[in-house]
């Protein structure tokens, strides 16, 4: 046997056991050559195939452009894949049509040009990329269903809040018995127990959505420390535990967000006193770490937990122990804890003893001292002089509750005159008649939206400089700084802080 009868039997074998269907055709376009993996994917024989037209295998659609494909390959021979970026078909013997993979390669054999074609067959990956497909847009709807319904539970339960805490500090202010205090306080305590349940799911669905706004920046870590430690000494003395500041470094500078950092850290000591054991001790330490982190660790001497509940301890709503303690809590602070490091970069982890404490500890990136600006603290001066008899304010609002809590607040101050409308309407021909000092305006209102109602007060000129204070139970970020960037001076979500709420009112009629 010659060698070239020999090399075209080797060739023709390796054809033969090649795990795709393989086609040679020569420059016409007609099959020379298929491999029994062909004659399997398409249904046809070989001695069907052979002599015809590769156009054959192909939908109708393709024909026409397919001849000039081929035309212009034949040109400029080389190997190279079919249809980047193009969905191409083929078509069986019983003209059901396959997606498939397709690479074309030269094959010169007796000075003859012969193109060697590789088909494979991708219906199966076609179907997991059409499941995966639509499994991320059910996510994607599932996620912006879940927002939705979170900024409407988010309004509907702040608003009823906002008339229990609201009333609830107003009575605190009167001259109560012993038991009527009693009750207003456990009033408040419930009340805002909801509110922070509320805020921490609002808080970790806005992480999870990739919408929590955050400002990194080099932040002395022994001054949110003392912050915090100062803020948590009242509940320490209360339990009777003894709070240990081991020696800190001076000068170390942590990259955070203050807010965010002095949250999680309160979460730990408030954790760390709330299950810990009568005349215990709550041990707070910062140390360097490898690679440029600073951990902070937050030590108990409660109970200890075992080690396969420790990774529930981050799941939100799981309270491990909770039917054993009458302690209050919602099960999120340290799912929101985990989930305010992480988008900090930096982590949240435990260690444990069953029968000795507990160890939370968070690492952050150490930030450049040389860099870091120290921010000189700012004490808020508010003006105590008394306001002017003749202010007037006006409050958009149709929540019969709410309304009547406002009204209540300023039948307590003096020299202040309100007014009230519970439509949008009235309200824009009570600011043009009277023009007040002040407009507090909802959003939710019977006849249009509050967003449209303060685009008209600052398109009159009659209205476009008076002062307007949104208060809304719509909690979210983004309407805030919608309503802030309309023309709103400022925004307060329900329920109220009254304290806060007086101030800033006083703010805006001096």
């Amino acid at each position: 046997m010659h060698d070239s009868a020999v090399a075209e039997a080797r060739f023709r074998g390796m054809v033969e056991v090649a795990p795709d269907a393989i086609i040679i055709v020569d420059r016409t376009g007609k099959m020379v050559l298929v491999n029994g993996q062909a004659e399997t994917l398409f249904g046809y024989s070989r001695d069907e195939m052979l002599g015809q037209p590769v156009e054959l295998l192909l939908p109708d659609r393709f024909l026409g452009p397919h001849s000039q494909y081929r035309f212009d390959y034949t040109s400029s021979p080389r190997i190279r894949p079919m249809g980047a970026n193009l969905d191409l078909f083929a078509k069986r013997k019983d003209q059901t049509e396959f997606p498939v993979e397709i690479s074309l390669g030269p094959v010169e054999v007796d000075a003859e040009l012969l193109v060697m074609t590789t088909i494979r067959d991708i219906t199966e990956r076609k179907l997991v990329q059409q499941s995966i497909e639509l499994a991320r847009e059910e996510a994607e709807r599932a996620n912006s269903a879940k927002s939705e319904f979170l900024s409407r539970m988010s309004h509907e339960l702040r608003t009823p809040l906002n008339a229990i805490l609201g009333f609830g500090q107003l009575l605190q202010m009167d001259t109560l018995t012993a038991e009527q205090r009693e009750s207003v306080e456990h009033i408040l305590r419930a009340g805002n127990h909801l509110l922070e349940l509320i805020n921490e799911v609002l808080e970790i669905s806005r992480i999870e959505a990739g919408r929590l706004s955050l400002s990194l920046e080099p932040i002395s870590l022994d001054e949110v420390l003392r912050e915090t430690e100062d803020l948590i000494r009242p509940m320490i003395r209360e339990r009777n535990l003894r709070l240990n500041e081991e020696s800190r470094s001076s000068g170390l500078q942590v990259q955070a967000d203050r807010q965010r950092l002095r949250q999680v850290l309160l979460n730990l000591l408030a954790n760390a006193a709330k299950y810990n054991r009568p005349g215990g001790s709550v041990t707070v330490a910062a140390t360097r770490m490898p690679e440029g982190r600073l951990r902070v660790s937050v030590t108990d001497t409660g109970p200890g937990i075992a080690e396969e509940k420790r990774q529930r301890l981050f799941t939100p709503f799981e309270r491990l122990g909770a039917e054993q303690t009458d302690v209050e809590g919602t099960g999120l602070g340290l799912a929101l804890s985990q989930r305010l490091a992480e988008a900090m970069g930096g982590t949240l982890g435990v260690d444990s003893v069953p029968g000795q404490g507990s160890t939370f500890w968070l690492e952050l990136s150490e930030a450049d001292s040389s860099a870091a600006i120290a921010a000189a603290d700012e004490a808020a001066v508010r003006d105590q002089a008394r306001v002017s008899p003749t202010r007037t304010v006006l409050y958009i609002e149709d929540n019969l509750a709410s309304l009547q809590l406002i009204e209540r607040i300023f039948s307590r101050w003096q020299g202040v005159k309100l007014l009230s409308a519970m439509q949008g309407s009235l309200g824009l021909d009570l600011a043009g008649q009277h023009t007040p000092h002040l407009i507090l305006l909802d959003l939710h209102l019977p006849d249009m939206h509050g967003m449209e109602v303060l685009e008209r007060l600052r398109a009159d000129p009659a209205t476009k400089d008076i002062p307007v204070i949104v208060t809304s139970a719509d909690a979210t970020p983004g309407q805030q700084d919608r309503l802030i960037s309309a023309g709103a001076d400022g925004y307060m979500t329900k329920p109220l802080d009254i304290p806060e709420f007086l101030s800033v009112i006083q703010k805006h009629l001096e």
